[in-house]
């Protein structure tokens, strides 16, 4: 597989996809007390996230990747409806048509976390199989939208979007123009599914739908035989969880991979990651070889990181190339990168430390500041003003040097372990978004003049003020060489 040539491919693909779409809600806080009212714990809660979910976060990890997606569904006619409209309006690349109805209830997950566990989880749905009439407006959508696609994933989460007959009538019409049909099935009735090109069942999924007790190696293979010869399909991969995956065809090929994962901290949402990549991989034109080994290292990378996330082409070639964050380059990343890398951290219990500024001309002022500033914490990153953040800070003769030369300065240090460039004239949206243990600041500020303290201090965050040595700094260094 020439990997650069399909990652380059990955852009051009046009992906059609139909399913069940969700909320994902996760409030996260800290448990210390007991209820007063009931033997309950109180939850006090400290941040709320909402994200895509069900086929929404197949969407998500589809655009991550690169792809062009068109995405069909069904929801309710209310708030949560509302809320998904504008979470898809954030993915650029993706598109949608989402019917409404107002007798349904969109599916909105809760999950409640304290201590990075969760303590209780609610959910408010509405199952029941979508009305004939929508249905049909449904597959008149998919007409008019399959021509335009490499291949069609249909996300099926049993929350009533996809009947039989739905899901019949798609996959004939997908066949009819020659495109490939993926599904990740739910449930043991798999005929539903009759004619498609290829399944992602977990292997729980799969041995109960086949009526087998065992999911030994030698049981596996049998039901995906069974499954292939049953159903009409071309292929199954099988998610096994720390076993890997199986990919097995009807020619009799068997192929076990092994699983890349090197630390598991959440595998929600892994299976979305594994169709997303297996599908756009096909469309760039991979065999069912290739595209399985991607999304084996693809499942290797999301289930190292918390919630429902997703995966960039970047981060399959760093895993792809056995690449770790510990060399010069790989430290500076983008903010999205840094709030993933921030969250395994924090799920592996080590806290992180943040400081800010141009750092033009590192000199002996800088070096004490980040020492000081990493003592504080496993962890440290570096927010760095961009070339023109610092022009509009500094003047037009700033800076000294460029951003990439001042990233790679600071990234070769020891002490620092990211460096994250930001645009704006404050550090404060990057401060949110990294949510970091420590703030660390000279001590020529007060707190109070901190930007980002009150908030980090809102979650029990600390800010430490560090000792500066006296005389170092940028513009004396510049002043003397002028004169």
């Amino acid at each position: 597989m020439d990997v650069s040539s399909l990652f380059e491919s990955f852009p051009t693909t046009r992906i059609l996809c139909v399913g069940d779409i969700m909320i994902d809600c996760f409030i996260k806080g800290k448990i210390s007390r007991i209820s007063p009212e009931a033997p309950i714990p109180v939850l006090h809660t400290q941040d709320e996230m909402v994200i895509l979910g069900g086929a929404g976060n197949v969407v998500r990890n589809l655009e991550a990747l690169g792809a062009s997606v068109t995405f069909l569904s069904v929801v309710g006619d209310d708030r949560e409806a509302t809320s998904l409209e504008t979470l898809l309006k954030t993915l650029p690349k993706v598109t949608f048509s989402l019917l409404k109805d107002k007798t349904r209830t969109t599916t909105l997950k809760t999950r409640f976390i304290a201590d990075n566990q969760q303590v209780l989880r609610t959910d408010r749905e509405h199952i029941s199989p979508i009305h004939e009439s929508l249905e049909d407006k449904l597959i008149n959508l998919f007409k008019q939208e399959i021509s335009k696609h490499d291949l069609v994933i249909l996300s099926d989460y049993a929350k009533g979007v996809l009947t039989p007959r739905g899901l019949q009538a798609l996959i004939k019409e997908a066949k009819a123009h020659n495109k490939p049909v993926l599904i990740d099935p739910k449930g043991r009735d798999y005929t539903r599914y009759n004619g498609a090109t290829l399944l992602t069942p977990n292997h729980h999924e799969l041995i109960a739908a086949m009526g087998i007790s065992s999911d030994s190696d030698k049981d596996l293979v049998e039901a995906a035989q069974k499954a292939l010869k049953l159903y009409d399909l071309q292929a199954i991969i099988v998610t096994r969880g720390a076993q890997g995956m199986t990919l097995v065809k009807p020619s009799g090929s068997i192929e076990h991979l092994p699983t890349k994962a090197l630390e598991v901290f959440d595998v929600s949402g892994a299976g979305d990651t594994v169709i997303a990549t297996i599908a756009i991989a096909l469309a760039a034109g991979a065999t069912h070889s290739e595209a399985t080994s991607l999304a084996n290292t693809a499942a290797g990378i999301v289930v190292g990181k918390v919630g429902t996330a997703v995966v960039h082409p970047q981060e399959l070639l760093e895993a792809l190339h056995e690449k770790e964050i510990h060399g010069y380059e790989e430290k500076i990343v983008s903010r999205e990168r840094a709030v993933e890398i921030v969250n395994l951290w924090k799920r592996r219990g080590q806290d992180v430390a943040f400081t800010n500024g141009c750092f033009d001309l590192l000199h002996p002022g800088h070096v004490s500041l980040l020492k000081q500033s990493k003592a504080r914490a496993n962890k440290l990153i570096i927010g760095l003003n961009t070339d023109h953040s610092v022009q509009r800070l500094k003047g037009p003769t700033r800076p000294v040097q460029q951003e990439i030369a001042r990233a790679f300065v600071l990234s070769s240090l020891e002490c620092v372990d990211l460096v994250v460039l930001f645009d704006e004239d404050t550090p404060l949206e990057l401060i949110q978004d990294l949510k970091p243990d420590v703030l660390v600041k000279g001590a020529d500020y007060t707190i109070d003049q901190v930007v980002g303290a009150s908030f980090v201090q809102s979650y029990g965050g600390e800010v430490f003020l560090v000792n500066l040595i006296e005389g170092q700094s940028t513009t004396n260094i510049i002043s003397k060489m002028a004169s």
